[in-house]
């Protein structure tokens, strides 16, 4: 314990560049990962909507799709679209990838990295929201057919709406872990935070003081935690938010008239 707080060994962060060059890094896995959240979202639902066709041929189809995905190792997702990409999809990437983002982003790597995570979080995300569209009451969507609503239209005012509160601690949990998993993409020579951290400990990087490996890493794993944290939190104030919109404040009932009455008004509401 004396070695992991020992602050000769600590020096390294404040000599020279070396914290900056770190949170460099740790930017770009900032980037990747809202990039991907952004995409595996948007993809998780189109897959869970289509997990729920009552197309036969077309639910059966995306459920293969997302059973492959995600039970795939998400290295070996990364690696193989690494290797196996095509380079006009690679050039195609570079040509549009806006000029605002950092060099280690405008890659035809990073381009591998991203859809590797998004097929395989879009997978995950996909069997999260349809439970959490299965775990409404199937009262819902008879009320909303009995409206005269269409598939569709109960879909995205009455079941999505509802089925998209609960899940919410699931799905921030699966970001998180989307968050994590941008460190996998230094296997494929992205610059970004992992590699940046072995510069630093591989040499006497910025002001010539030798950065030991353990505390280098104790860094990196501080500006995940509080990144992840953060996200706990708004998850969190989300849960509570929803709790608060939803609940109701209930008077005492005394005799068996109050009961009838606030029976005939619950009743009300829910007509």
């Amino acid at each position: 314990m004396g070695y992991l707080f020992d602050p000769d060994n600590w020096e390294w962060l404040v000599t020279g560049n070396n914290a900056r060059f770190l949170f460099e890094g740790f930017l770009v896995n900032v980037q990747i990962a809202l990039i991907a959240m952004v995409f595996a979202l948007v993809v998780g639902l189109g897959l869970s909507l289509a997990r729920l066709s009552r197309n036969r041929v077309v639910s059966t189809v995306t459920g293969v799709w997302i059973d492959v995905w995600r039970n795939l190792p998400l290295i070996f997702v990364i690696l193989y679209l690494a290797l196996a990409l095509p380079e006009t999809w690679r050039d195609a990437y570079e040509n549009a990838a806006p000029e605002f983002l950092p060099d280690a982003l405008r890659t035809g790597r990073v381009f591998a990295a991203l859809l590797a995570l998004v097929l395989y979080n879009s997978a995950v995300l996909a069997e999260i929201m349809r439970a959490g569209i299965l775990s409404l009451d199937r009262g819902q969507g008879e009320a909303a057919t009995a409206l005269g609503m269409s598939y569709w239209q109960r879909m995205r005012l009455v079941i999505l709406p509802q089925g998209l509160r609960r899940m919410v601690p699931a799905t921030v949990s699966q970001l998180i872990t989307l968050n994590k998993d941008t460190t996998l993409v230094s296997i494929i020579a992205i610059e970004e935070v992992m590699r940046h951290g072995r510069v630093v400990t591989g040499v006497n990087f910025f002001g010539g003081v030798q950065a030991p490996v353990l505390q280098v890493f104790i860094f990196i794993g501080l500006m995940f935690l509080a990144t992840n944290l953060a996200l706990s939190r708004l998850s969190r104030r989300l849960e509570v938010r929803e709790r608060r919109r939803s609940g109701t404040t209930v008077k005492p009932i005394s005799g068996a008239e109050d009961q009838l009455a606030v029976a005939q008004v619950d009743s009300g509401r829910s007509i």
